[in-house]
């Protein structure tokens, strides 16, 4: 009896400990670094430490900030929305970037993420501005 008591609490220990991503509740939920509400699906970003707890943004200059105020914290997933497909989270260092004058980001960056370059290009031909990979973003915000 007591190996299926320790059985399921292993079970419940692993299966409340996986690192993916997370529902953002759009409307209800508040940001990790700003505490605003997140309210805009083309916006919002989630990092995933590698306990499986998920941090949600309202946006993608949020969690860059966050991350460089908490560089002790271990993190596994870096997810950000696509700005063509609202809610839906990419892996942020494979995403493209575009910072646009036209583009209203939640804090303001004009930050707005992409699956692929191609689409970047699309929305910047669009509204202009400059496309960016991961690395050079998380600089340029910083800035």
């Amino acid at each position: 009896m007591k190996a299926y008591i320790y059985g399921i609490m292993l079970m419940v220990l692993t299966l409340s400990c996986q690192v993916e991503p997370h529902k953002i509740n759009y409307g209800h939920e508040a940001c990790s670094y700003c505490k605003m509400t997140i309210v805009d699906s083309k916006y919002a970003s989630q990092l995933v430490a590698s306990t499986g707890k998920a941090y949600n943004f309202d946006a993608i200059e949020c969690m860059i900030n966050f991350k460089k105020e908490n560089p002790d914290k271990n993190f596994s997933l870096f997810l950000v929305s696509d700005y063509d497909n609202p809610g839906k989270l990419i892996d942020a260092s494979g995403a493209n970037y575009l910072i646009s004058d036209e583009i209203s980001s939640p804090m303001g960056a004009n930050l707005a993420a992409f699956t692929t370059k191609q689409e970047a290009e699309k929305t910047k031909n669009l509204f202009g501005g400059t496309i960016y990979e991961w690395e050079d973003v998380t600089q340029e915000v910083r800035n």
